[in-house]
């Protein structure tokens, strides 16, 4: 084969290292970027958290910004701007806060800690006091509190294996996941056991807590827990009846069914109703709850003076400056390692400054257009979410798609209706027979409206609720409407049956 040499041209798009350091903070929610901000003051000696103001802002400094700024090269902040083998004048005006919103911006928004942000630094270790976490995380789960009461139970050796088989075969809900012939047949290979032998072992550990452990269906661990009630516990005896019998019925709310078949009135089968309703269908999940997850807000939207101020969270915020000892050690003409290696922390430490400042930048502008298309969310509520997209955000805000979409995800807002993620204000549109458009955010509200006001003997049906809103001038087919009510989690309207 000849070999020979040809020249190519083409283009690529190359994304910088330091591009690429900005579109990973900018995706990151804000207890991961705390992490990586103390990642970063660990490994880095150049950077260090400034001293002289600590973690919040300047009181009170707020400023209606007026001055159009040129968005169109925002992703290039990350990248170097200037010699770094100079000695740097590290002052603080090392790094240029000229960026503004734009001159049509109707909110207020506040800078102060835009620049140079990070998050709080790590709790100290010796501070138990603050760790939320560790003192209400679930300290075991459900198999363990399982063994512990078998561990205090009086039980052969041979009933004791047939008891781990037993807690092994329970889900974190508390119900068997395979039937007890099942069981027996995987431990008569090894033991010499009857099935009665297993039943009574099953017996005594339906015994334990939480109440209704252990059941093989919903029927036996409703059964469960009546059984252990105190015998003069009022309409013991006909709830047992009716779970044991009419839980078919009971499940699709057919009542009048129960009430011929029973021979009881509305008012006695209303208070049945409300002794099987204090039980606990799923014991387990409810023993050992889930580990509870807190949200820290990326931004306060506040209403001062008939207006949305809209600012970044500073308790999150600490600011971050140059070591100006280390910087000043830095020489022009001087190849060492030492000198590289405070070079090139020094260049590392600025590229992650000015990546901290496009975050948050960016983020600051995407919440201000939200909070400005979403001012009739803030001021009425969920019905009058209008209808949006990452593109009308994106034109705003002279940036793509995807960079909104970064900005917008795990990135929570606290206004005065509570806490919401960013996505939260994004949804499809439906159109209405006036010509207009109306938000599924906010057709989910009024579906959510009009079930807690109907009458729970005639509960609406989808077409109902599709008629009623068509009154409203909202065009919608049924089967969205089924959609969005499983979305709610709704059940139909045969499920939604009760007595009043």
């Amino acid at each position: 084969m000849k070999q020979s040499l040809q020249l190519k041209l083409g283009q690529q798009l190359t994304m910088t290292p330091q591009l690429q350091q900005a579109i990973r903070l900018l995706q990151l929610s804000t207890l991961d970027l705390q992490q990586e901000i103390q990642q970063v003051l660990d490994s880095n000696p150049l950077l260090e958290m400034s001293e002289d103001d600590g973690y919040g802002t300047d009181d009170g400094q707020r400023e209606d910004n007026s001055g159009d700024s040129d968005d169109s090269g925002r992703d290039s902040t990350a990248k170097s701007d200037g010699n770094s083998e100079d000695t740097p004048d590290w002052s603080s005006q090392e790094l240029d806060q000229t960026a503004t919103l734009a001159d049509d911006l109707p909110v207020d928004v506040q800078w102060d800690d835009l620049l140079p942000s990070a998050s709080a630094p790590a709790m100290q270790a010796d501070d138990n006091d603050g760790d939320f976490s560790a003192q209400n995380s679930a300290s075991e789960t459900l198999r363990e509190q399982l063994l512990w009461q078998l561990g205090l139970t009086r039980l052969s050796d041979t009933d004791r294996l047939i008891a781990l088989a037993i807690i092994d075969a329970t889900d974190a809900n508390g119900r068997l996941q395979i039937s007890p012939e099942e069981i027996f047949e995987s431990l008569s290979g090894d033991l010499e056991i009857e099935f009665d032998e297993l039943v009574a072992v099953l017996h005594r550990l339906q015994q334990f807590e939480p109440s209704g452990v252990c059941a093989r269906d919903l029927q036996e661990c409703l059964l469960i827990q009546l059984n252990q009630l105190p015998p003069a516990t009022p309409w013991l005896e006909q709830a047992r009846l009716i779970v044991s019998r009419y839980l078919n019925q009971l499940a699709s709310s057919d009542f009048g069914q129960i009430l011929r078949r029973t021979r009881i009135n509305e008012a006695e089968l209303k208070q049945i109703l409300a002794l099987i309703q204090s039980l606990d269908p799923n014991p387990g999940y409810t023993a050992v709850p889930e580990e509870v997850e807190y949200v820290v807000p990326d931004v306060f939207v506040t209403k001062q003076n008939g207006r949305w101020l809209v600012e970044l969270n500073p308790d999150i915020a600490p600011k971050l400056r140059i070591n100006t000892g280390y910087a000043s050690l830095i020489k022009r003409a001087d190849n060492s390692a030492d000198n590289a290696y405070l070079r090139d922390n020094l260049q590392e430490a600025r590229w992650f400054l000015k990546s901290l400042h496009s975050r948050n930048e960016t983020l600051m502008k995407v919440a201000s257009k939200i909070v400005d298309h979403q001012r009739n969310f803030l001021e009425y509520g969920t019905e009058a979410m209008k209808p949006l997209v990452l593109h009308e955000i994106a034109e705003a805000v002279d940036m793509h798609e995807s960079t909104v979409s970064r900005a917008t995800t795990n990135k929570y807002m606290h206004t005065p209706r509570g806490v919401f993620e960013l996505k939260y204000f994004f949804s499809s549109h439906v159109a209405t027979t006036a010509g207009g458009e109306c938000s599924s955010t906010a057709i989910r509200a009024l579906i959510k409206k009009l079930v807690a006001a109907e009458n729970p003997r005639k509960p609406l049906s989808d077409n109902k609720i599709a008629l009623l809103l068509k009154e409203q001038g909202i065009e919608i087919a049924r089967r969205t409407i089924a959609k969005y009510r499983d979305a709610l989690f709704i059940p139909p309207s045969n499920e939604r049956k009760r007595l009043v």
